[in-house]
């Protein structure tokens, strides 16, 4: 890969996290102890991009695809258990309703968005993508 193009891709990456984790930062996401996960991933994420920035090799590579993979995880778990919580407030609102119509309004509920964790899971798999791009450049240079 373009070494331009990796730095330009790592400091996106770099951003995209700064700004979810402070987002989730801003709206407080710490009411029970499941909501601190990301708040944990999210760190890690930026450490192992960090040390695969200063000191490129298997070991950072490694250390920072698992950690793209936990954000995956951690995108995907957020995703089922915003939905979970929304579907059990619209069973409660409106116990009669018809399946569709609760799954419906789940998913369009804003508070928790249904679908606002998936971001972790794009963020994670564009991290993967730049990983790939590091295994290439090892095979490249002979590292």
């Amino acid at each position: 890969m373009n070494p331009g193009i990796r730095r330009a891709l790592t400091l996106l990456l770099l951003l995209w996290l700064g700004g979810t984790f402070a987002e989730l930062t801003l709206f407080g996401h710490w009411e029970d102890p499941v909501q601190l996960i990301p708040l944990g991933v999210v760190p890690a994420a930026v450490a192992s991009l960090i040390a695969l920035s200063l000191r490129p090799g298997t070991a950072t590579r490694r250390a920072f695809q698992l950690a793209m993979c936990l954000l995956v995880a951690t995108g995907a778990a957020g995703v089922a258990l915003h939905y979970r919580a929304n579907l059990e407030f619209q069973r409660e609102v409106d116990p009669g309703a018809a399946q569709w119509l609760l799954m419906s309004k789940a998913l369009h509920a804003k508070a928790p968005p249904a679908l606002a964790p998936a971001s972790l899971t794009l963020i994670g798999s564009f991290g993967l993508v730049l990983a790939q791009g590091h295994l290439n450049d090892g095979r490249t240079r002979g590292r």
